[in-house]
């Protein structure tokens, strides 16, 4: 006889039932979501944690006491990955609009002793600078540009992914392909 559930499932709504339904038979989804949704799913349907793991293919009924437990305090939302491991972000949505910002701003050759951007320069800007960011790595620039969809171009300057200068009879004109998002992912 199994052991009584500390955190029972929480009734499911007819909306959070119907995507977790729609989740569970997902060809295109990652794998992990699609065996959530089903544990969930089994769970939901009276099936104990053991039965539930081994219904979503997985062998821990404990994980699937976790997953319920955290369902019961997020939602749906628990169905999503956390944090993969590694070090926590340590820099704000502020300050990466902060490094966003310097690398929009025309060098100064006097003042940041440069005519483009490069990832040392960034730095050393952002590390002078009196609102700036004094333990700044090259890394993470490089992350907050590449999450932004800012790329280093073959002229040695940051472009916006999905945007191109072209010269036309009229001028230069900046394209933007509409489904670059879409492309890129």
């Amino acid at each position: 006889m199994s052991r009584r559930q500390k955190d029972p499932l929480r009734p499911l709504s007819a909306e959070e039932r119907a995507q977790l339904e729609r989740l569970s038979r997902a060809k295109a989804e990652p794998a992990a979501l699609v065996a959530r949704a089903k544990a969930l799913l089994a769970v939901a349907n009276g099936h104990s944690f053991t039965d539930a793991a081994r219904v979503a293919g997985r062998r821990s009924g404990d994980a699937v006491a976790q997953l319920v437990a955290r369902f019961n305090r997020m939602g749906i939302a628990a169905i999503e990955p956390g944090h993969g491991g590694g070090q926590p972000k340590r820099y704000s949505l502020r300050a990466q609009e902060r490094i966003l910002g310097e690398v929009r701003r025309e060098p100064d050759r006097e003042r940041d002793g440069t005519a483009s951007w490069s990832l040392t320069t960034l730095q050393r800007a952002l590390r002078r600078a009196p609102d700036g960011l004094p333990t700044v790595s090259t890394f993470t620039i490089w992350c907050v540009l590449h999450e932004a969809g800012v790329h280093w171009g073959k002229d040695r300057s940051w472009c916006e992914t999905g945007t191109a200068i072209r010269t036309r009879k009229s001028g230069t004109v900046t394209v933007r392909d509409p489904d670059a998002v879409a492309k890129k992912t």
